[in-house]
């Protein structure tokens, strides 16, 4: 009977423990995840500058969307947690989406191989971090969803772990930035 007993606490100990250490897993893995989107938006905010840069040689004078372009950039850069950094991202997508509009007027900028060249890198960092929101999310929901599963609920809530926020693009905003030559 004692070893019954004993086998069962055992067991029951197994249990917990492979429970704590998938919530631990997840919660790992979530940072990772969020750890890889805010590479590639240092990459896209390194990157801006000199698409601006490339855009003022040819477009001086559309100065308010240069200036949106670094405010929202700064904003962007400043911006932390999901929720805050994916408002900020989506204004800066729109500042961008018009200083491509402007670009369009300028058949001379749209010729040129170094702009060619940073509107690629900028569509390439772009499919990056969609790719990277994609597996942070899906990571977040598999983490979220175990911590309000029960059993894993009780041990969540008793050791402190807490359910993360997605990272959306805005509703309205569900494409990625536009290139058109």
């Amino acid at each position: 009977m004692v070893l019954i007993f004993l086998a069962v606490i055992v067991l029951l100990g197994v249990f917990l423990i492979g429970m704590y250490n998938s919530l631990v897993q997840l919660r790992v893995r979530s940072e990772s995840a969020w750890s890889d989107i805010d590479v590639q938006l240092k990459r896209r905010h390194d990157l801006i500058p000199n698409l601006v840069e490339t855009v003022k040689g040819y477009a001086a004078h559309e100065k308010g969307t240069f200036e949106n372009i670094a405010k929202f950039r700064s904003m962007a850069m400043q911006a932390t947690g999901p929720a805050d950094k994916a408002a900020a991202e989506n204004q800066l997508t729109g500042a961008l989406k018009s200083l491509f509009a402007v670009a369009e007027n300028y058949p001379q900028l749209q010729a040129s191989t170094e702009f060619t060249q940073l509107q690629s890198s900028l569509n390439e960092i772009e499919d990056t971090i969609q790719n990277a929101r994609r597996y942070y999310n899906a990571v977040v929901r598999d983490l979220n969803t175990k911590i309000q599963s029960f059993p894993t609920n009780i041990l969540a809530g008793t050791f402190g772990f807490q359910q993360k926020q997605f990272f959306e693009a805005a509703t309205t905003d569900r494409e990625p930035v536009a290139v058109k030559f």
